[in-house]
């Protein structure tokens, strides 16, 4: 096995491509580590929690990446930020050391609500065939509504089992995947026949997956979590702050405390569970016919029937169209295809009915969870 030198030490080098480049008698590394020193105190720095430290602490060395502690700044102008993104591929994949920088193109792909993805791949004459990769990086404070932890510590062995993009890297805010060909999934897609079917055998397939670690839910914890946040909230806009006096934290919690209690009756089993499978975490390669469930940032162990509620709760999109929120038929069709993926028809009426009540109860949870962690993300 070999060694990989990182910030800090070494690690092995496993699974995936590491980084150990030279470039006209400089190490890519080394080239990028005087760039930090010669900068002015307080260039590119932005409040993080080091990713790739966390990533060290939790990752086994069976399933370690290579990782640096370089930072991207996503406040950069682009041509600086696009450098920036091109210095650390250069670090952590090894065939891409001996790039030169003009061949090296990076694009936004979006500026999501937690993450700001790029994708960076090898222009002009490519003997090695590389594939462009997934650079993505965290937004700062983001750590307030995601356990980063509890995200890398999964994402090795999801990385592993074959499920969203490739973990190739780790850096000081974010990590470099594979990149995934396909469309992203809009909200009018996730209640197509063909799509719902796919769907509901790739979650049950993630629901199935061994994770280590505790498997007690996480969902109350997390709910708890955003509501201590959120009622500590001060706005300095006047009116937001107005609107956000009127609401009530003790009858949410309340609330909460009702739906816990109903949620024990239900004896749901307990999976590891994405917890946001909007459509916009959806990516289908149509040449393919292959579905891809991404960005697992909230993934955790919690109920079966919290991860599917979720689901149909999201068709209804960020405008909020509950006219979208599949009906009885529809769910049942889902069900058939995650209970019984090789025989949908198994399934009985009375399973089907079990399962609709096991999910329609929790969509009321999955509200109750978006709309306290909207309140702490408005603030960020």
């Amino acid at each position: 096995m070999g060694m990989i030198e990182k910030q800090g030490g070494v690690l092995p080098s496993t699974h995936v491509d590491k980084d150990k480049a030279s470039k006209q008698d400089v190490a890519p590394r080394e080239r990028y580590k005087s760039r930090r020193e010669d900068r002015k105190p307080g260039d590119e720095e932005i409040e993080t929690l080091r990713t790739d430290k966390i990533f060290l602490k939790r990752s086994e060395s069976s399933m370690a990446v290579c990782t640096c502690g370089l930072i991207i700044d996503p406040r950069l102008p682009d041509q600086a930020l696009f450098s920036r993104v091109s210095g650390v591929c250069k670090v952590l994949l090894r065939k891409w050391a001996d790039v030169d920088d003009s061949n090296i193109s990076v694009m936004k792909i979006s500026g999501g609500i937690t993450n700001m993805l790029l994708k960076a791949e090898v222009e002009g004459e490519n003997e090695d065939k590389l594939p462009p990769v997934t650079v993505r990086v965290f937004g700062p404070n983001t750590d307030a509504v995601i356990d980063r932890d509890r995200e890398l510590q999964a994402l090795t062995y999801l990385s592993s089992a074959g499920f969203g993009a490739k973990l190739l890297g780790v850096f000081g805010n974010g990590m470099i995947q594979s990149f995934i060909f396909g469309r992203t999934l809009e909200p009018l897609d996730m209640g197509k026949p063909e799509l719902a079917k796919l769907i509901a055998m790739e979650v049950r397939r993630l629901h199935e997956l061994e994770i280590p670690g505790s498997k007690e839910p996480q969902l109350w914890n997390d709910i708890y979590k955003f509501i201590d946040k959120a009622s500590g909230v001060i706005f300095e806009d006047s009116e937001k702050q107005k609107t956000y006096e009127t609401i009530s934290f003790e009858n949410i919690k309340a609330e909460i405390e009702e739906l816990r209690a109903i949620s024990n009756n239900f004896d749901a089993p307990v999976v590891f569970a994405h917890n946001d499978l909007l459509s916009g975490n959806f990516m289908y390669n149509e040449d393919e016919g292959k579905l891809y469930i991404i960005d697992y940032e909230y993934g955790s162990h919690s109920y079966r029937g919290y991860d599917i509620a979720n689901y149909f709760n999201e068709h209804a999109g960020f405008d909020c169209d509950y006219s979208l929120y599949p009906d009885k038929e529809k769910q049942f069709y889902f069900f058939r295809y995650y209970l019984h993926p090789e025989n949908p028809e198994m399934s009985t009426i009375a399973e089907l009915e079990e399962f609709y009540a096991e999910c329609n109860f929790y969509s009321l949870v999955s509200h109750m969870y978006w709309a306290t962690w909207a309140i702490v993300q408005v603030t960020i």
